[in-house]
Protein backbone atom coordinates (compact mmCIF):
# COMPACT_ATOMS: atom_id res chain seq x y z
CA UNK A 1 0.00 0.00 0.00
CA UNK A 2 1.28 3.34 -0.65
CA UNK A 3 1.74 5.39 2.43
CA UNK A 4 -1.21 8.13 2.63
CA UNK A 5 1.53 10.69 3.01
CA UNK A 6 2.96 10.01 -0.54
CA UNK A 7 -0.51 10.19 -2.62
CA UNK A 8 -1.78 12.99 -4.89
CA UNK A 9 -3.83 15.98 -3.38
CA UNK A 10 -5.77 17.34 -7.11
CA UNK A 11 -7.13 20.76 -6.58
CA UNK A 12 -8.76 22.01 -9.44
CA UNK A 13 -6.36 20.76 -12.83
CA UNK A 14 -3.07 20.90 -10.41
CA UNK A 15 -1.44 17.84 -9.30
CA UNK A 16 0.82 18.64 -6.09
CA UNK A 17 2.31 15.07 -6.64
CA UNK A 18 2.64 14.33 -2.14
CA UNK A 19 1.29 15.80 0.52
CA UNK A 20 4.19 17.07 2.01
CA UNK A 21 4.02 21.10 1.57
CA UNK A 22 7.14 23.21 2.48
CA UNK A 23 5.94 26.32 4.56
CA UNK A 24 6.42 29.65 4.02
CA UNK A 25 9.71 30.87 5.57
CA UNK A 26 11.30 34.02 5.41
CA UNK A 27 14.78 34.47 4.78
CA UNK A 28 15.76 38.22 5.21
CA UNK A 29 18.35 37.46 2.56
CA UNK A 30 17.36 40.46 0.15
CA UNK A 31 21.00 42.15 -0.26
CA UNK A 32 19.78 45.66 -1.77
CA UNK A 33 16.30 46.24 0.19
CA UNK A 34 15.29 46.39 -3.68
CA UNK A 35 12.57 42.99 -2.81
CA UNK A 36 14.26 41.30 -5.66
CA UNK A 37 15.40 37.58 -5.43
CA UNK A 38 18.85 36.33 -4.69
CA UNK A 39 20.70 33.28 -5.28
CA UNK A 40 19.75 32.50 -1.61
CA UNK A 41 16.69 32.15 -2.72
CA UNK A 42 16.60 30.16 -5.45
CA UNK A 43 19.37 27.14 -3.47
CA UNK A 44 16.89 27.56 -0.45
CA UNK A 45 13.56 26.64 -2.72
CA UNK A 46 15.15 24.91 -5.33
CA UNK A 47 16.99 22.25 -2.81
CA UNK A 48 13.50 21.51 -0.91
CA UNK A 49 12.18 20.41 -4.27
CA UNK A 50 15.12 18.03 -4.86
CA UNK A 51 14.31 17.00 -1.46
CA UNK A 52 11.29 15.72 -2.35
CA UNK A 53 8.64 18.12 -0.99
CA UNK A 54 5.54 18.19 -3.18
CA UNK A 55 4.72 21.66 -2.92
CA UNK A 56 7.49 24.21 -2.24
CA UNK A 57 5.39 28.06 -0.76
CA UNK A 58 7.78 31.06 -1.09
CA UNK A 59 8.02 33.28 1.89
CA UNK A 60 5.98 36.01 2.23
CA UNK A 61 6.49 38.22 -0.28
CA UNK A 62 5.48 41.66 -0.38
CA UNK A 63 2.44 43.24 -2.19
CA UNK A 64 4.00 46.54 -2.10
CA UNK A 65 6.94 48.26 -0.69
CA UNK A 66 5.38 49.03 2.35
CA UNK A 67 4.25 45.92 2.92
CA UNK A 68 7.52 44.14 3.64
CA UNK A 69 8.46 43.43 7.13
CA UNK A 70 12.39 44.49 6.75
CA UNK A 71 14.34 46.01 4.08
CA UNK A 72 15.27 42.35 3.34
CA UNK A 73 12.29 40.59 2.57
CA UNK A 74 11.44 39.51 -0.61
CA UNK A 75 8.74 41.61 -2.92
CA UNK A 76 6.10 40.53 -5.69
CA UNK A 77 5.37 44.23 -7.07
CA UNK A 78 6.91 44.58 -10.43
CA UNK A 79 8.20 42.93 -13.63
CA UNK A 80 12.06 43.23 -12.35
CA UNK A 81 10.27 41.15 -9.18
CA UNK A 82 8.67 38.30 -10.92
CA UNK A 83 11.38 37.91 -13.95
CA UNK A 84 14.04 37.40 -10.63
CA UNK A 85 12.08 34.11 -9.41
CA UNK A 86 10.94 32.34 -12.92
CA UNK A 87 14.06 30.48 -13.06
CA UNK A 88 13.28 28.90 -9.38
CA UNK A 89 9.73 27.95 -10.34
CA UNK A 90 11.44 26.25 -13.56
CA UNK A 91 14.06 24.51 -11.33
CA UNK A 92 11.05 23.60 -8.48
CA UNK A 93 8.90 22.50 -11.23
CA UNK A 94 11.83 20.38 -13.04
CA UNK A 95 12.40 18.43 -9.91
CA UNK A 96 8.81 17.30 -10.21
CA UNK A 97 7.38 19.92 -7.13
CA UNK A 98 4.59 22.64 -7.55
CA UNK A 99 6.33 26.48 -6.64
CA UNK A 100 3.92 28.37 -4.90
CA UNK A 101 4.08 31.99 -3.18
CA UNK A 102 2.63 33.35 -0.40
CA UNK A 103 1.26 37.29 -1.45
CA UNK A 104 1.70 38.92 1.92
CA UNK A 105 1.18 42.77 3.39
CA UNK A 106 2.81 43.49 6.98
CA UNK A 107 0.63 46.30 8.11
CA UNK A 108 1.47 47.68 11.29
CA UNK A 109 4.45 45.17 11.54
CA UNK A 110 6.58 46.29 9.00
CA UNK A 111 9.55 48.33 9.00
CA UNK A 112 11.65 46.65 11.46
CA UNK A 113 15.05 44.77 11.47
CA UNK A 114 15.54 41.48 10.83
CA UNK A 115 15.35 39.08 13.88
CA UNK A 116 18.96 38.74 13.81
CA UNK A 117 18.99 41.58 14.86
CA UNK A 118 16.33 42.34 17.66
CA UNK A 119 12.95 42.92 15.41
CA UNK A 120 13.53 47.11 16.20
CA UNK A 121 11.17 49.50 14.57
CA UNK A 122 13.04 51.02 11.66
CA UNK A 123 12.48 54.88 11.41
CA UNK A 124 12.43 56.35 7.77
CA UNK A 125 15.85 57.84 8.08
CA UNK A 126 17.42 54.21 9.29
CA UNK A 127 15.87 52.89 6.37
CA UNK A 128 12.46 51.94 7.46
CA UNK A 129 9.28 53.65 6.19
CA UNK A 130 5.32 54.51 7.16
CA UNK A 131 3.09 51.44 8.70
CA UNK A 132 -0.26 51.59 8.14
CA UNK A 133 -2.99 49.04 9.79
CA UNK A 134 -6.84 48.81 10.30
CA UNK A 135 -6.35 51.44 12.90
CA UNK A 136 -3.78 53.93 14.16
CA UNK A 137 -2.98 51.57 16.89
CA UNK A 138 1.22 50.56 16.78
CA UNK A 139 2.46 47.37 17.62
CA UNK A 140 3.27 46.92 21.17
CA UNK A 141 6.84 47.42 20.82
CA UNK A 142 8.90 48.07 24.29
CA UNK A 143 9.73 51.89 24.53
CA UNK A 144 7.63 54.24 22.16
CA UNK A 145 6.33 52.61 19.22
CA UNK A 146 6.77 54.10 15.47
CA UNK A 147 2.98 55.84 14.44
CA UNK A 148 0.68 54.19 12.60
CA UNK A 149 -1.70 55.27 9.52
CA UNK A 150 -5.35 54.26 9.68
CA UNK A 151 -5.83 53.14 5.94
CA UNK A 152 -9.14 54.79 5.05
CA UNK A 153 -11.45 52.98 2.45
CA UNK A 154 -9.88 54.56 -0.59
CA UNK A 155 -6.58 53.24 0.77
CA UNK A 156 -7.72 49.25 1.65
CA UNK A 157 -9.19 49.38 -1.89
CA UNK A 158 -5.51 49.80 -3.27
CA UNK A 159 -4.56 47.63 -1.02
CA UNK A 160 -6.58 44.89 -2.70
CA UNK A 161 -5.74 46.07 -5.85
CA UNK A 162 -1.65 45.58 -4.86
CA UNK A 163 -2.68 41.95 -4.04
CA UNK A 164 -4.37 41.32 -7.64
CA UNK A 165 -1.45 43.10 -9.48
CA UNK A 166 1.24 41.31 -7.17
CA UNK A 167 -0.69 37.61 -8.41
CA UNK A 168 -0.73 38.95 -12.07
CA UNK A 169 3.56 39.23 -11.71
CA UNK A 170 3.25 35.68 -9.35
CA UNK A 171 1.71 34.23 -12.42
CA UNK A 172 3.86 35.67 -15.16
CA UNK A 173 6.83 33.90 -12.58
CA UNK A 174 5.66 31.28 -12.76
CA UNK A 175 3.96 30.20 -9.66
CA UNK A 176 1.37 27.59 -9.59
CA UNK A 177 -0.40 28.36 -6.03
CA UNK A 178 -1.16 31.87 -4.90
CA UNK A 179 -1.53 31.95 -1.03
CA UNK A 180 -3.15 34.78 0.52
CA UNK A 181 -1.32 35.57 3.63
CA UNK A 182 -4.64 36.27 6.66
CA UNK A 183 -2.12 34.99 9.40
CA UNK A 184 0.35 35.98 11.82
CA UNK A 185 -0.63 39.43 13.45
CA UNK A 186 0.07 40.74 9.55
CA UNK A 187 -2.25 43.28 7.84
CA UNK A 188 -5.25 41.07 6.72
CA UNK A 189 -5.32 39.12 10.07
CA UNK A 190 -5.32 42.63 11.83
CA UNK A 191 -8.43 43.24 9.84
CA UNK A 192 -9.95 39.82 11.50
CA UNK A 193 -9.43 40.03 14.48
CA UNK A 194 -11.56 42.54 17.22
CA UNK A 195 -8.32 42.12 19.19
CA UNK A 196 -6.91 44.82 16.47
CA UNK A 197 -9.58 45.75 14.68
CA UNK A 198 -11.68 48.59 16.28
CA UNK A 199 -13.28 50.48 12.98
CA UNK A 200 -17.21 51.57 13.11
CA UNK A 201 -17.14 51.50 9.47
CA UNK A 202 -17.89 48.57 7.01
CA UNK A 203 -14.50 47.17 8.06
CA UNK A 204 -15.20 46.64 11.43
CA UNK A 205 -17.13 45.60 13.93
CA UNK A 206 -19.18 42.52 12.83
CA UNK A 207 -17.81 39.29 11.74
CA UNK A 208 -18.77 39.77 8.38
CA UNK A 209 -17.18 43.38 8.15
CA UNK A 210 -13.85 42.53 10.21
CA UNK A 211 -13.47 39.46 7.06
CA UNK A 212 -14.36 41.70 4.47
CA UNK A 213 -10.83 42.66 3.22
CA UNK A 214 -9.71 38.82 3.17
CA UNK A 215 -12.73 37.97 0.93
CA UNK A 216 -12.00 40.95 -1.44
CA UNK A 217 -8.23 40.37 -1.97
CA UNK A 218 -9.00 36.28 -2.31
CA UNK A 219 -11.52 37.07 -5.13
CA UNK A 220 -8.60 39.50 -6.64
CA UNK A 221 -6.04 36.71 -6.56
CA UNK A 222 -8.67 34.54 -7.73
CA UNK A 223 -9.62 36.78 -10.59
CA UNK A 224 -6.26 36.93 -12.39
CA UNK A 225 -5.17 33.06 -11.16
CA UNK A 226 -6.10 30.49 -13.77
CA UNK A 227 -9.32 28.50 -12.65
CA UNK A 228 -7.08 25.22 -13.33
CA UNK A 229 -4.44 26.42 -10.37
CA UNK A 230 -5.50 26.38 -6.88
CA UNK A 231 -5.13 29.33 -4.24
CA UNK A 232 -4.36 29.06 -0.86
CA UNK A 233 -5.43 31.45 2.40
CA UNK A 234 -3.03 30.65 5.29
CA UNK A 235 -5.29 31.63 8.75
CA UNK A 236 -4.76 31.96 12.49
CA UNK A 237 -6.66 29.65 13.65
CA UNK A 238 -6.88 31.40 16.64
CA UNK A 239 -5.27 34.22 18.12
CA UNK A 240 -4.36 32.13 21.96
CA UNK A 241 -6.28 35.01 23.98
CA UNK A 242 -9.07 33.52 25.97
CA UNK A 243 -9.57 36.52 27.89
CA UNK A 244 -10.18 38.64 25.29
CA UNK A 245 -12.46 39.71 22.69
CA UNK A 246 -10.20 37.96 19.73
CA UNK A 247 -10.02 35.88 16.65
CA UNK A 248 -11.35 31.83 17.23
CA UNK A 249 -11.15 28.59 15.77
CA UNK A 250 -14.96 29.30 15.43
CA UNK A 251 -14.56 32.16 13.45
CA UNK A 252 -12.01 30.37 10.46
CA UNK A 253 -14.09 27.71 10.32
CA UNK A 254 -16.70 30.24 9.31
CA UNK A 255 -14.77 31.91 7.45
CA UNK A 256 -13.32 29.08 5.62
CA UNK A 257 -16.91 28.30 3.83
CA UNK A 258 -17.58 32.09 3.06
CA UNK A 259 -13.35 31.41 1.29
CA UNK A 260 -14.74 28.64 -0.51
CA UNK A 261 -17.69 30.80 -1.95
CA UNK A 262 -14.77 33.54 -3.11
CA UNK A 263 -12.62 30.75 -4.78
CA UNK A 264 -10.02 29.95 -2.20
CA UNK A 265 -8.99 26.04 -2.37
CA UNK A 266 -7.45 25.29 0.84
CA UNK A 267 -7.04 26.99 3.75
CA UNK A 268 -3.69 26.29 5.77
CA UNK A 269 -4.33 26.74 9.60
CA UNK A 270 -1.42 28.50 11.44
CA UNK A 271 -2.32 30.27 14.72
CA UNK A 272 -1.38 33.22 16.67
CA UNK A 273 0.50 36.58 16.39
CA UNK A 274 -1.74 39.34 16.63
CA UNK A 275 0.11 40.98 19.82
CA UNK A 276 3.16 39.76 21.49
CA UNK A 277 1.37 37.35 24.12
CA UNK A 278 -1.02 35.98 21.47
CA UNK A 279 0.62 32.54 21.58
CA UNK A 280 0.07 28.99 22.73
CA UNK A 281 1.25 27.91 26.35
CA UNK A 282 2.55 24.61 24.99
CA UNK A 283 4.24 24.06 21.21
CA UNK A 284 4.96 20.81 21.06
CA UNK A 285 4.10 18.18 18.04
CA UNK A 286 1.02 18.69 16.38
CA UNK A 287 0.14 21.70 18.74
CA UNK A 288 -1.82 23.16 16.13
CA UNK A 289 -3.95 20.29 14.58
CA UNK A 290 -6.60 20.63 16.67
CA UNK A 291 -7.16 24.06 14.86
CA UNK A 292 -7.12 22.30 11.43
CA UNK A 293 -9.68 19.27 12.46
CA UNK A 294 -12.22 21.78 13.69
CA UNK A 295 -12.15 24.24 10.77
CA UNK A 296 -12.05 21.15 8.60
CA UNK A 297 -14.78 19.47 10.59
CA UNK A 298 -17.36 22.11 11.00
CA UNK A 299 -17.11 23.96 7.40
CA UNK A 300 -19.89 23.09 5.20
CA UNK A 301 -17.75 23.68 2.69
CA UNK A 302 -15.64 20.62 0.41
CA UNK A 303 -12.37 23.16 1.40
CA UNK A 304 -9.19 21.60 1.90
CA UNK A 305 -7.75 22.00 4.71
CA UNK A 306 -4.03 22.01 5.57
CA UNK A 307 -2.06 22.01 9.01
CA UNK A 308 1.38 23.21 9.99
CA UNK A 309 3.27 23.46 13.00
CA UNK A 310 5.39 20.78 15.23
CA UNK A 311 5.59 18.19 12.24
CA UNK A 312 8.93 16.37 12.23
CA UNK A 313 8.62 13.00 11.44
CA UNK A 314 7.37 11.09 8.12
CA UNK A 315 5.10 9.06 10.41
CA UNK A 316 3.37 11.92 12.40
CA UNK A 317 2.57 13.52 9.08
CA UNK A 318 1.39 10.57 7.58
CA UNK A 319 -0.93 9.82 10.26
CA UNK A 320 -2.05 13.66 9.64
CA UNK A 321 -3.21 12.62 6.48
CA UNK A 322 -3.88 9.18 6.97
CA UNK A 323 -6.41 9.74 9.54
CA UNK A 324 -8.21 12.43 7.78
CA UNK A 325 -7.28 14.96 9.88
CA UNK A 326 -5.71 17.29 7.20
CA UNK A 327 -5.64 16.96 3.41
CA UNK A 328 -2.06 18.13 3.61
CA UNK A 329 1.37 18.40 6.32
CA UNK A 330 3.14 21.80 6.41
CA UNK A 331 6.37 21.15 6.94
CA UNK A 332 8.79 24.27 8.09
CA UNK A 333 11.41 23.70 10.71
CA UNK A 334 11.88 20.45 9.82
CA UNK A 335 12.82 21.14 5.99
CA UNK A 336 15.15 23.50 7.11
CA UNK A 337 17.29 21.05 9.27
CA UNK A 338 16.88 18.26 6.36
CA UNK A 339 16.12 20.55 2.68
CA UNK A 340 15.82 16.29 1.91
CA UNK A 341 13.23 15.45 4.80
CA UNK A 342 10.43 14.45 1.97
CA UNK A 343 13.07 11.50 0.32
CA UNK A 344 13.74 10.52 3.59
CA UNK A 345 10.22 10.70 5.00
CA UNK A 346 9.67 8.03 1.39
CA UNK A 347 12.16 5.86 3.20
CA UNK A 348 10.68 5.61 6.67
CA UNK A 349 7.54 4.50 5.32
CA UNK A 350 8.68 2.00 2.78
CA UNK A 351 7.81 3.58 -0.42
CA UNK A 352 11.16 4.95 -1.87
CA UNK A 353 10.27 4.43 -5.05
CA UNK A 354 7.84 6.69 -5.24
CA UNK A 355 10.12 10.04 -3.84
CA UNK A 356 13.10 8.81 -6.14
CA UNK A 357 16.46 10.79 -5.25
CA UNK A 358 17.56 12.56 -8.30
CA UNK A 359 20.43 10.28 -10.12
CA UNK A 360 23.40 12.51 -8.36
CA UNK A 361 22.51 11.75 -5.02
CA UNK A 362 21.08 7.92 -5.59
CA UNK A 363 24.48 6.26 -4.30
CA UNK A 364 23.40 7.87 -0.55
CA UNK A 365 20.22 6.93 -0.76
CA UNK A 366 21.14 2.90 -1.70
Amino acid sequence: MVPDLLTPLSLRETEIPNRLMVSPMCQYSVEDRDGVATEWHHVHLGSRAVGGAGLVMAEATAVEPRGRITPEDLGIWSDEHAAALERTTEFVRSQGAVPGIQLAHAGRKASKTRPWAGSEPLAPDEGGWPVVGPTADPWPYEGEPPATERLSTEDIAEVVDAFRTAAEHALDAGFEVAEVHAAHGYLLHEFLSPATNHRDDEYGGSFENRARIVREVTRAVRAVWPDDRPVFVRLSGTDWLPDRDAWTVEQSARLADLLAEDGADLVDVSSGGIVPESSPEWAGPNYQLSLAEHVRENSASDIAVGTVGGITTAQQADGIVRNGRADLAIVGREFLRDPYFGLHAARHLGDGDRNEPPVQYSRAFE
